[in-house]
């Protein structure tokens, strides 16, 4: 008879012991009634039906979001989501509604809804702040995840710096980033502007959330999934498998000189909290502290600077630069990556059919207007040169694509203001370059992958 209790004992233990190991999950809501759970900015309605939360689609009202009352920092989320063809929708995640931001604007991370041909469900979006940070074209395989028309199922994993993302048990998104460490969750009903789409509706069911004990629960990596590292001047481990490395350490003028130097400028250029400024002068091209360049040159590689434009403000990333071409007054010669307040600087207008535009390749080729600019944020530039195969990228999306060395490279060339530089563009590598033309602009986060 003792045995016997000391065994069934045992196996209570044991019982016990495997339900603490399991993930103590928490329901967001209670299948009854919006208990929890506050609406923000919009009128749009929300209600509950059989188990389901249930936004519907309303002209005249901006987004509006259902958010929950109390904040989370680090978690596991999972829903499931059913939204009507045609509407936009998402799920706000360390996400604020501050008076003094927007009088109150909802603003934060979201993982973005979107039953549209774009087929960008599983990205992740800076409502309100700096727009796609990881849009779906990193990931071809995560676009295809969503299921139109049906209950889909997603988890995010925010912990630390980490943002990741799923779709139906399919990796989205992997991001790094650290604007935002603690916020509300929100469930949005996207603003329209077509009287067809009033009534529409997109629903969440078996809302749930974990906050304990993340590190044994969270997914394992995956290499196969791009990640995007938004975090000033730093090169995170799969990067640095990858092959990235630090262009500028986010500190010193290390690896940087005048292009007219031997060393770094003396003036017109400054470091302040990790970001690297070309200070206003004059407004005339290389005229106070001078262009930057890197002390060695690069033949094949990906280059990618964050950069920020004040307002009305000129500058550029060159490469293939020679700085031996031009030692009088003006910029150094390269190809260049135009930086420009399109709305506010004359140069927008000057050049043909658009060519001298923010993305651009100044002066030669148009970048599109229709370009995913942050106004008043960071920007990823990103160039990426193999041979001859040049291409311009911002904020993840190829804005511009070209063949040099070829006969109709150079006669486009000589159509420009480059006409009477001997085989410009052509140079098997060259060293690459900051810009002053004479306003403030920000850099940082320069980094770079030499290719084979």
């Amino acid at each position: 008879m003792k045995k016997n209790i000391l065994m069934l004992i045992a196996v209570f233990m044991i019982l016990a012991s495997c339900k603490q190991q399991g993930p103590e999950w928490k329901d967001l809501f209670n299948g009854k009634n919006l208990d929890g759970w506050v609406k923000l900015n919009g009128t749009a309605e929300y209600r509950v039906e059989d188990d389901m939360i249930v936004g519907v689609s309303e002209m005249n009202t901006p987004n509006t979001f259902l958010a929950t009352t109390e904040t989370y920092g680090d978690f596991i989320l999972e829903f499931d989501f059913k939204v009507d063809d045609g509407l936009n929708s998402g799920v706000q995640f360390r996400s604020l509604s501050l008076p003094e931001y927007n009088n109150g604007r909802v603003h934060g991370y979201q993982f973005e809804i979107d039953p549209s041909d774009r087929s960008w469900t599983g990205g992740v979006y800076d409502e309100a702040r700096r727009g796609w940070i990881y849009p779906m074209n990193y990931n071809p395989e995560g676009e295809n995840a969503f299921k139109k028309g049906e209950w889909n199922s997603a988890r995010i994993e925010a912990i630390g710096n980490s943002v990741r993302t799923w779709v139906n048990g399919v990796e989205c998104a992997n991001l790094l980033d650290n604007t935002t460490t603690e916020g509300f969750i929100a469930l949005q009903v996207h603003s329209i502007n077509n009287e067809e789409l009033a009534g529409k509706t997109v629903s969440w069911r078996n809302i749930r959330i974990l906050t304990d004990n993340l590190e044994q629960y969270k997914t394992p990596v995956n290499s196969n999934v791009k990640q995007l590292n938004q975090i000033a001047n730093t090169i995170s481990e799969l990067e640095a498998s990858e092959g990235w490395e630090l262009l500028w350490d986010g500190k010193t003028t290390n690896g940087w000189r005048g292009a007219k130097l031997d060393e770094f400028p003396e003036k017109g250029w400054v470091i302040e909290d990790g970001i690297l400024k070309v200070l206003k002068g004059d407004g005339g091209e290389s005229t106070n502290g001078g262009d930057i360049v890197t002390t060695k040159p690069y033949k094949n590689f990906m280059l990618k600077v964050d950069f920020r434009i004040t307002e009305g403000a000129n500058s550029g990333i060159k490469y293939f630069v020679d700085t031996n071409l031009n030692k009088g007054e003006g910029s150094a010669i390269g190809c260049e990556f135009q930086i420009l307040d399109d709305r506010n600087h004359p140069d927008a207008k000057l050049g043909i059919n658009g060519n001298r535009t923010l993305g651009s390749l100044y002066d030669l080729i148009a970048a599109p207007e229709d370009k995913p600019f942050r106004s008043g944020f960071f920007n990823t530039a990103m160039v990426v040169v193999q041979g001859n195969h040049v291409e311009h990228w911002l904020n993840g999306v190829k804005i511009v694509e070209y063949e040099r060395n070829t006969e109709e490279w150079n006669a486009l060339v000589q159509t420009s203001k480059y006409k009477d530089w001997p085989n410009f563009g052509n140079a098997e590598e060259g060293l690459l370059l900051l810009q002053d033309h004479g306003d403030e602009v920000w850099f940082q986060n320069i980094k770079i992958k030499v290719l084979e």
